[in-house]
């Protein structure tokens, strides 16, 4: 396994005043997987707002929602697509598309490398993006609109895309819609480029739960979701035949007497598949549960203090030593992982990022 890692993080540029952003919008580190010491490396000048990521299977290139409103003139968001040096990590712009709809808040790369998965968050729909041999984006291949709302009338008036997310076998997609309160199932049609529904066509939720983040266990049987409204965490068991999801159990991610505001973020199953974190803004944690190795349940084992506010995407170094948390509050923070509990220490290793979004982590 390699001794470092690349660590790309996506932000948030906008200034406080209207029409004021900054410049830097991708941050790349040098990470120590022996240590967790973090060294920047620089950052890449360009567009509003590249706040989530996603890698190439080949690793050779990155991708970037740019989460806005207007994209030359229209109601759109962007996508960015990037050239990544495997030996300096620097990246080089290659081209952008439309997403087709507004606020795009997360994207993935299906394993073949042909297409890019992105989710819409505000106008909540989901895109299937053709890439090219060369690392750079076609025009959309498909584009699916989700219909209904759910019992939250502020937060569940309409769909909202929050995360899309390939099955490990790359048969299936799943894209939970927080305003829907469904994980909305497809399956992937890579020789025309489509997102079929599924036979059964969506798993719901708790009414009013807000599902945002999925992630698969190592062993394909399992997959975890996480609630933004509801605070919790879920289990499912995973039937690849069909792509179909039947609940375990859920489990919160806040304390008990906790009463004030706080939402989930991010999820992410530990490379051993014994434990799975999830993030809290509010209360500024992560979330540690660890995963019944016979049923796939969570059970939750406590919460870890970020060092920062808001923690949003974290991420877990592929040694599974290390856990990063990026606090939009201006830091990203570096947490040893105790082998055998699944709790987080903190190293003492942390770096500062304008307004930290999303991070991906790629060995050097």
């Amino acid at each position: 396994m390699a001794k470092t890692c690349f660590l790309y993080v996506g932000t948030y540029t906008r200034g406080s005043s209207p029409g004021e952003h900054r410049k830097e919008g991708i941050y790349v580190f040098r990470f120590d997987a022996e240590t967790g010491a973090l060294a920047g490396l620089g950052a890449t000048a360009g567009p509003l707002d590249p706040a989530f990521l996603a890698l190439h299977p080949n690793g050779r290139f990155l991708y970037a929602v740019g989460e806005i409103l207007d994209y030359q003139g229209k109601e759109s968001g962007a996508v960015y697509a990037y050239a990544r040096d495997p030996v300096t990590g620097t990246l080089s712009y290659l081209n952008e598309q439309p997403s087709l709809g507004t606020w795009p808040c997360h994207l993935s790369a299906e394993a073949t490398g042909r297409y890019l998965l992105v989710a819409n968050y505000l106008s909540g729909s989901v895109v299937m993006l053709p890439i090219r041999p060369d690392g750079s984006l076609g025009e959309a291949a498909d584009f699916v609109q989700h219909q209904g709302s759910s019992v939250n009338p502020k937060r569940q008036e309409g769909p909202h895309a929050h995360s899309i997310m390939v099955s490990r076998d790359n048969r299936y997609a799943f894209a939970p819609d927080l305003g829907l309160d469904q994980v909305i199932s497809y399956r992937l049609d890579l020789e025309r480029g489509k997102l079929v529904p599924n036979d059964l066509p969506h798993t719901r939720t708790a009414p009013g739960a807000g599902p945002r983040h999925f992630d698969f266990h190592p062993n394909g049987r399992w997959a975890y979701l996480i609630n933004e409204i509801g605070s919790t965490l879920s289990a499912y068991a995973y039937d690849a035949e069909g792509g179909t999801l039947t609940l375990l159990n859920t489990a919160p991610t806040l304390p008990a007497g906790f009463s004030g505001t706080s939402h989930t973020a991010d999820i992410h199953v530990h490379p051993n598949g014994r434990f799975v974190y999830g993030s809290n803004r509010g209360h500024d944690s992560i979330t540690i549960c660890a995963i019944d190795q016979t049923t796939g349940q969570v059970a939750v084992v406590g919460q870890e203090p970020t060092q920062g506010n808001t923690p949003r995407n974290f991420a877990i170094d592929p040694t599974g030593t290390f856990l990063l948390a990026a606090n939009q509050s201006g830091n990203i923070v570096v947490f040893r992982i105790g082998p055998n509990t699944g709790r987080l220490s903190p190293t003492g290793h942390s770096a500062s990022v304008p307004s930290p979004v999303c991070l991906k982590l790629i060995p050097a």
